[in-house]
């Protein structure tokens, strides 16, 4: 199965060269799943255009910089996109700031939460099970690295993780065909860890020290890895 992968944002430059390029996270956290999938990559936020979803296999939306509230001249032609995979029930998975764009061009309320910073590991409810998630925790500890948040989820969708920073952590579509995440399972914990020192002198030390201590928690990303490579196996 192909993935392809929407990428709307890169890792940060001052990290970029320990880090490499964006997509290589996510292809990393595919091939362990070992589902076989392939990958093709679309720089949307640089201005590469968007393919007709019907030819697609698999979708995946990356996380970025962008707020889904700024002026971006990819932000619309993205959303017209994720309606039209939504409505044709081509797979796909929103991450971050994928899953922000899903719920926003879905019929979400997405803005910048109150609650400030998510940084390191968070810990998440397992509020329901779909299909490709039959069994595994109660709770899931990932990555997370965001300000904003669906506030508001929209009408066609349904919490599958969730925590008190952040109630619609986790969100599984009723067309049966899209999935997304707040938080970042791709992400490996040295990246974790940089991503948030890099945080320092926007989010208060304190939070920042936290969130480095968190990562010493064990992590559940394989587990939800391998969710969604169930989730595109079974489409």
């Amino acid at each position: 199965m192909k993935l392809t992968i929407i990428q709307t944002g890169d890792v940060p430059a001052p990290l970029r060269g320990r880090f490499g390029p964006y997509r290589r996270m996510f292809e990393t956290m595919f091939d362990a799943t070992g589902q076989g999938f392939t990958y093709d990559m679309i720089p949307v936020s640089d201005g590469a255009p968007l393919p007709d979803p019907a030819s697609l296999e698999g979708i995946v939306i990356t996380g970025s910089a962008a707020g889904v509230y700024d002026d971006h001249a990819w932000l619309n032609p993205l959303r017209a996109f994720i309606r039209d995979a939504y409505g044709k029930r081509t797979p796909m998975l929103g991450v971050c700031f994928g899953h922000q764009i899903m719920g926003d061009a879905l019929g979400g309320d997405v803005r910048k939460s109150e609650k400030g910073w998510g940084l390191g590991r968070h810990n998440y409810k397992v509020k329901s099970r779909p299909d490709f998630m039959p069994s595994g925790p109660p709770a899931l500890a990932v990555a997370c690295s965001h300000q904003d948040q669906v506030i508001t989820r929209p009408k066609d969708a349904d919490v599958i993780l969730a925590s008190d920073f952040t109630p619609n952590a986790g969100l599984v579509y009723r067309n049966g065909a899209a999935l997304s995440f707040q938080p970042h399972p791709e992400f490996a914990d040295d990246y974790t860890l940089a991503l948030a020192e890099l945080r320092r002198g926007s989010a208060p030390d304190n939070l920042v020290d936290r969130a480095v201590a968190s990562v010493a928690t064990p992590s559940n990303s394989g587990d939800v890895a391998g969710y969604i490579g169930q989730f595109f196996k079974r489409r």
